[in-house]
């Protein structure tokens, strides 16, 4: 069995949140995360970068700034062609309903003494189809109303207005226009086609960008609309079907959420919950070469302090065996863990980047006034590690 963990930097006490990790052409990872002082109101988040080469994490250097707003929620992907991608939101007035969709390319990254040299960088103008009002018209009010039905008259009351405001919302180009990002991988096909799946915390649904011609015009797909589904993590069954797996943001039971897609992308399902439960939390999903699927998430309804990895040997369908990568009891010295970022290397080892963050008391670290210390921590593990140690 192989497992090993370490941290990318030492634990500050800036918010180091939402991180993504690639393996480079030369077997190299990459990963990304968002830091600053605050994710809601501060405008000095950027993007920050690292790479492991020779198996060390190099200092973090600034992947993406944009001066005076705060940049977040990046992901990374290395296409057909070996360019390496990042995405990412400028978030222009601090609420997550005005983020800006951007991107940029690099060839020139095998230098791993300096950070990539990218040759483009490009707003991704977000502009759904006509469909974009039909399929909220459609779907919207019947998951809605699921939820609300049976629940106590003021509690139903607020989530029918909840979804009364995101139909108004979608009337708006610009609401329609603005807000989406990103947060797990991109999916790259072998005819080149990127998914890029995307979200919006003013929607409280997914969507996906789609480019057939590395960059140069995007497509939109019809999009995934259920009651507070976001943040997808796409996995593609042998027969060619994409599946989406997402957080749960909407009321309880809480449950990672999922729609499959036969076309592309293009299309989907009609949203439906999984028995696997979620606490309003990112997940991350791969198909490992020996044809398991690994997923990982908070495995809990309430609470970041416990992150499992789940392994399927139905591609998805059910998952056989969990184990814990970190697992506190919940209360005030509770750790969080969250927003795993998980990727397969060439030698068939599977690793994780996530958010990190515990009390201060726990690291030993004093004179600070912040009581809460993160950073990005880097597992990783084989087959036998998850299957042997954990719970099937």
């Amino acid at each position: 069995m192989e497992y090993g963990a370490e941290f990318i930097f030492p634990p500050n006490d800036l918010h180091n949140h939402a991180s993504c990790v690639v393996e480079l052409p030369d077997g190299d990872l990459f990963a990304v995360w968002y830091s600053g002082s605050g994710e809601r109101e501060a405008d000095d988040v950027c993007i920050m970068g690292s790479r492991r080469h020779s198996g060390v994490w190099s200092e973090p250097f600034v992947a993406a700034d944009t001066p005076g707003f705060p940049d977040c929620n990046p992901c990374l992907a290395v296409d057909s062609r070996g360019h390496l991608w990042l995405f990412w939101p400028t978030i222009l007035d601090n609420h997550w309903e005005s983020a800006l969709l951007k991107y940029k390319i690099s060839s020139d990254y095998s230098d791993p003494s300096r950070p990539p040299n990218w040759y483009t960088e490009k707003v991704l103008h977000v502009k759904p189809g006509v469909e974009f009002q039909e399929a909220v018209r459609n779907n919207l009010e019947k998951h809605w109303l699921r939820e609300a039905a049976g629940r106590p008259e003021e509690e139903a009351g607020a989530i029918l207005e909840h979804c009364r405001r995101i139909q108004s919302m979608a009337e708006s180009k610009l609401s329609c226009r603005l807000g989406w990002m990103p947060r797990a991988h991109p999916l790259v096909l072998e005819s080149g086609r990127l998914i890029l799946p995307l979200y919006s915390d003013g929607f409280d649904f997914s969507i996906m960008a789609v480019t057939d011609d590395w960059g140069e015009h995007w497509s939109f797909s019809v999009p995934i609309v259920g009651a507070a589904n976001i943040q997808p993590a796409l996995a593609r069954r042998k027969d060619g079907t994409i599946v989406a797996y997402m957080r749960d943001n909407g009321p309880p039971p809480k449950r990672i959420m999922v729609s499959e897609s036969a076309d592309g992308g293009m299309s989907w399902t009609e949203v439906s919950d999984t028995e696997l439960p979620n606490p309003g939390s990112g997940v991350d999903v791969v198909v490992w070469e020996n044809g398991l699927w690994a997923l990982v998430y908070n495995d809990t309804e309430d609470g970041r302090h416990s992150l499992a990895v789940s392994l399927s040997d139905d591609e998805g369908r059910t998952w056989k065996w969990t184990r814990h990568l970190e697992r506190d009891d919940p209360g005030s010295d509770a750790g969080s863990y969250s927003y795993p970022s998980v990727v397969q290397t060439k030698d068939g080892v599977l690793h994780v980047t996530y958010s990190f963050a515990v009390p201060k008391s726990r690291l030993h670290i004093e004179n600070s006034g912040r009581k809460i210390y993160e950073t990005i921590k880097h597992a990783w593990f084989d087959v036998e590690w998850v299957v042997h140690g954990g719970s099937s």
